[in-house]
């Protein structure tokens, strides 16, 4: 039995180990793809193009994410570039998903004061 592998068996297990070492491939084309669409139909007035389990499936990773990374990272993570969206925006936003995940104010009002670092 030989003690090396056939060369073409080394090239392909170079590559499956230089796979498995790099990091994730970033994936911005589809969020670029949601937001393009999202943008074009609130430009058109017509926020319904975008289903409803569209809508559920985006927040619902984007929630996840960002909540990992204020878990990681701290308070200093922003959710969307300053000037982004509105005040109405964001609370209308807020209420829906304090709604939906059956909280209180008194609820949100003790992880809102909560010190930073007890996450």
């Amino acid at each position: 039995m030989p003690k090396t592998l056939p060369t073409t068996l080394r090239r392909k297990s170079a590559k499956r180990a230089a796979k498995l070492t790099q990091k994730p491939a970033r994936h911005a084309a589809p969020a670029a793809d949601f937001c393009a669409v999202a943008r074009e139909a609130l430009k058109r007035g017509d926020p319904d193009a975008i289903s409803d389990k569209t809508l559920q499936q985006v927040l619902t990773a984007a929630m996840k994410v960002y909540a990992a990374k204020v878990e990681r990272r701290g308070h200093g993570v922003s959710p969307f570039a300053h000037g982004t969206v509105t005040a109405t925006e964001t609370v209308v936003t807020a209420c829906g998903l304090i709604r939906a995940a059956d909280l209180n104010m008194f609820d949100v009002a003790m992880w809102f004061h909560r010190p930073q670092g007890i996450e």
